[in-house]
């Protein structure tokens, strides 16, 4: 029986990534015994080579068994680059394992939003967060309709505080035209901290990746929490 306070792990290639979903796991699953792995070459190594190698696969698999060994009752990988490994381990063990934002995702088009805006400071960001978005689509909402904007601003990458990077976000959101959205997803864990001052300059959720995967894990591996699993229900 999995007991109230399971092991998480999350492997990380960010040491800020890693602060902020140790931070998330406190606010919303703080239950959790939370195992932090962190290998900073994963993303310059990926960088370097143009992209994920059979070599760098292996050694994300590798690192996933090294804390599936060590007990781990659930996993998040926080780095997006490394998504696709997860179908692997889905494979290799029955133990929950997130992307880093797909519970944020399957909330997002769950949900009751017709019109969801995906908000991030670096230019890569924003495809990759389009179409992980747009992949689970098929299987979260295949028939309701969903209309997706984009805003970047890359000045919120190197604004001073929380608040001036949500400022940013939201300028960004409106002149993209998505100041009528009904939710903005912060593509990376980097503007977890400008959630709140977003959430308030705009008047709508603002939902993040590590917030959304701890709320999902909790529910997998807290027995009563009552939590509905869709990200996991609809990934395995």
């Amino acid at each position: 029986m999995i007991d109230s306070h399971p092991l998480v792990a999350m492997i990380h290639a960010v040491p800020a990534g890693a602060r902020i979903a140790q931070e998330a796991f406190a606010r919303e699953f703080p239950q959790a015994t939370v195992w932090n792995v962190l290998d900073d070459r994963l993303l310059d190594d990926a960088r370097d080579a143009g992209g994920l190698t059979d070599a760098l696969r292996r050694r994300m698999v590798r690192l996933i068994g090294h804390v599936m060994d060590g007990g781990a009752q659930g996993l998040l990988l926080t780095c997006s680059s490394y998504g696709e490994v997860v179908d692997t381990a889905r494979a290799l063990w029955d133990v929950p394992v997130l992307k880093s934002d797909e519970a944020m995702f399957t909330a997002a088009l769950a949900g009751p939003y017709r019109r969801i805006a995906v908000v991030a400071s670096t230019p890569p960001a924003v495809p990759a967060a389009v179409a992980q978005l747009e992949a689970l689509i098929p299987a979260v909402r295949p028939d309701r309709p969903v209309d997706i904007v984009t805003a970047l601003s890359e000045d919120a990458a190197v604004a001073g505080d929380a608040e001036a990077t949500a400022r940013h976000l939201a300028d960004a959101l409106q002149a993209a035209g998505g100041a009528d959205a009904d939710v903005v997803l912060l593509a990376q864990y980097s503007l977890t901290p400008a959630r709140e001052a977003l959430a308030d300059l705009v008047g709508v959720p603002v939902l993040d990746g590590a917030g959304a995967a701890a709320r999902e894990l909790r529910g997998l591996l807290v027995p009563g929490d009552g939590h509905t699993a869709t990200a996991s229900a609809v990934a395995r």
